[in-house]
């Protein structure tokens, strides 16, 4: 039996247990499970890990270690201050413990610290809470806001519910002293999902420096929970939830990305996986209210599909976007970023825009290189630099594979200075090293994989004046022994660098 269905299996009898519906199960069709899942059944059947105390990053030529920890992490994302861009923060879940795990720079990326993320207390006397699914975002006044779930487990009978967390550092991400904790939904009703957060950084806006947190309410049957949007004015103290999807549709989608335009206008897309579509909708108040659903595109992979290289976890399709926020000839232009089948059928990243609001989108174009051997592309980002208006995207991609089976990936990083008529041929190698998660010197299983989550669902990339820092898991350490861990190895570790632009 296939990994992945046995862990699917578990968590059915959980769920019967707790009468919660779960993402996996809302899906109907999909084996693919939330990221938080192995996360639970390790922790269930072994206990967390204890703190990890202050971490440093570990250089590796072009390429930071910036976790360099014990254990797994996966799902990465990562921001910079546009006040002061020498300071990044980041982020990522943590497999074997307890809280999220955050990341902080103060000479542009060169050198990491790490910090535990707040969790509040959990439900009940004999409950257990944990977070997952990070994103982060800097506002003009030099905050740092870093979006999470919490998910709440009674001991013995299955999920209690969860909340959204957004916690703010005034430090650059060294620490995070305030946390709101909201929308709490029970195990019995939809669950929080997929959160990520984006910040007013126009300096003209009428809503500058609101913050904004979107994500998905999942639910069983044929009914979902749709898009939700949260809005702050006070730096994140509060959050004002609405629904950006048709709130008369199946409220089947995934994956919402919120961006701002340059003038205030808020957008976000997602995966409407019941009409198969990248979904957009728009608020031209703040969030208070939205426009009618539209669609940016058709797709052929509904939800999510097992690749090669991902063949356990799965790949997601979700959509990336970002405004074009310079004051370059293409300012207000929105990008969006996507993974679907090409016509070789192996995956790969679309790509389009919008000049008018999102009234109307461009014809969908692959922007990776095309090679004259199958490739699989997948866990892309886009972010488009506010100086120059370039767009920039990066993702895994199999391209180096010797094996002959595509289980082989590195990541690499393509580039539009056009506004997204022509994209960088060939594309950036960002890492500098590839992983190969189905070989350990001729064994399989590898015991420094973790299998339930491999790279996660989504990583992550900021641009600003010519510099791009992608961020992403690879497990090229998977058998270094880490002193005084309990598994004994790093396993799959949060790596990034710092790319220039190419003239």
């Amino acid at each position: 039996m296939f990994p992945q269905r046995k862990i699917l299996l578990s968590m059915i009898s959980l769920i019967a247990v707790s009468g919660f519906s779960a993402h996996s199960i809302a899906q109907n069709s999909s084996t693919h499970n939330p990221t938080w899942w192995d996360k639970y059944q390790y922790i269930a059947n072994n206990g967390p890990l204890g703190t990890t105390g202050t971490t440093s990053s570990v250089s590796f030529g072009s390429n930071i270690d910036v976790s360099n920890e014990c254990g797994p992490q996966s799902e990465t994302f990562i921001t910079i201050n546009p006040v002061q861009p020498r300071i990044l923060a980041a982020g990522s879940n943590e497999i074997f413990r307890l809280p999220m795990r955050g990341y902080f720079s103060s000479n542009g990326g060169a050198d990491w610290g790490g910090v535990d993320l707040p969790l509040p207390p959990p439900k009940g006397s004999n409950g257990t809470d944990f977070g997952s699914d990070p994103s982060l975002a800097f506002d003009t006044r030099s905050n740092v806001f870093y979006g999470y779930i919490v998910v709440y487990f009674g001991n013995g009978f299955g999920v209690n519910g969860s909340e959204m967390a957004v916690a703010r550092s005034t430090d650059g991400g060294r620490t995070y002293p305030a946390v709101s904790f909201f929308s709490f939904e029970s195990g019995g009703n939809h669950f929080n999902d997929k959160p990520i957060i984006t910040a007013d950084t126009n300096l003209n806006s009428p809503f500058r420096d609101s913050v904004y947190i979107a994500w998905d309410a999942a639910a069983g049957g044929s009914i979902g929970g749709g898009i939700r949007v949260g809005s702050s004015t006070d730096h994140g103290a509060t959050f004002t939830v609405t629904r950006a999807d048709d709130p008369s549709g199946p409220g089947r989608s995934i994956g919402a990305s919120p961006t701002v335009g340059p003038n205030g206008e808020l957008y976000v897309s997602w995966n409407d996986y019941n009409a198969n579509v990248i979904a957009f909708n728009r608020s031209f108040d703040g969030g208070k209210t939205w426009d009618t659903q539209r669609t940016i595109a058709s797709k052929v992979i509904p939800f999510d599909i097992g690749i090669p290289a991902e063949s356990f976890r799965r790949a997601l399709v979700y959509p990336s976007m970002d405004v074009d926020r310079s004051s370059g000839p293409h300012r207000g232009r929105i990008y969006c970023s996507w993974i679907d089948l090409n016509a070789a059928g192996t995956t790969d990243i679309f790509f389009s825009y919008s000049d008018n609001a999102g009234s109307t989108w461009s014809v969908p174009v692959t922007v990776a290189e095309q090679l004259s051997i199958p490739v699989d592309r997948f866990n892309h980002w886009l972010s488009v630099d506010p100086v120059t208006g370039d767009v920039n995207i990066a993702f895994y991609d199999t391209r180096n594979d010797t094996t002959g089976f595509r289980f082989m990936t590195d990541y690499y990083l393509t580039q539009s200075t056009d506004g997204g008529v022509s994209f960088l041929s060939p594309n950036i190698r960002v890492s500098n090293a590839s992983s190969n998660e189905h070989d350990c010197n001729g064994v399989f299983p590898c015991v420094g994989i973790n299998y339930g989550n491999q790279q996660g669902d989504y990583e992550g990339l900021v641009s600003f004046n010519g510099v791009s820092y992608p961020i992403w898991t690879d497990s090229r350490r998977q058998l270094d022994p880490i002193t005084g861990c309990r598994t004994g190895l790093a396993m799959e570790e949060v790596f990034t660098a710092k790319i220039k632009r190419v003239h």
